[in-house]
């Protein structure tokens, strides 16, 4: 049973930074994409930043590019996203999602076909 846990949210001044993390079971992480996804108050989820399977291809949205760096442990199961330079706009509830890795998805971007999300970890950046 795929299941991805997020912790790691939480309330912090504007020019703060959080790590969060995803710990993942039921499936060996190293072959799986994994993605984060956040969605603001009154707005539409949207991803992140994303890591691939076997080669570690990451991929981040405008936004957040040079501020949050994504990075997994294979061992430890575990997907972490690193945000530093947090801004007030960066408020939400912070999503872990995954699919099964497939011969047709492979070489599709990582933040498209999710299958499978966690309940969230909420982050708050006062303006």
């Amino acid at each position: 049973q795929v299941q991805l846990v997020e912790s790691g949210g939480g309330s912090v001044q504007p020019g703060g930074s959080l790590r969060l993390s995803c710990e993942v079971s039921g499936f060996t992480l190293d072959y799986y994409a994994i993605a984060w996804f956040r969605q603001a108050p009154g707005k539409e989820r949207e991803g992140v930043a994303c890591t691939n399977g076997i080669e570690d291809q990451k991929t981040y949205v405008d936004s957040v590019k040079g501020r949050f760096t994504i990075t997994r442990d294979n061992a430890k199961s575990t997907v972490y996203l690193q945000m530093n330079n947090l801004k007030p706009e960066d408020t939400g509830v912070y999503y872990c999602a995954t699919r099964v890795p497939t011969t047709r998805n492979v070489n599709t971007g990582c933040l498209l076909g999710i299958q499978f999300w966690g309940k969230g970890t909420r982050v708050t950046v006062p303006s």
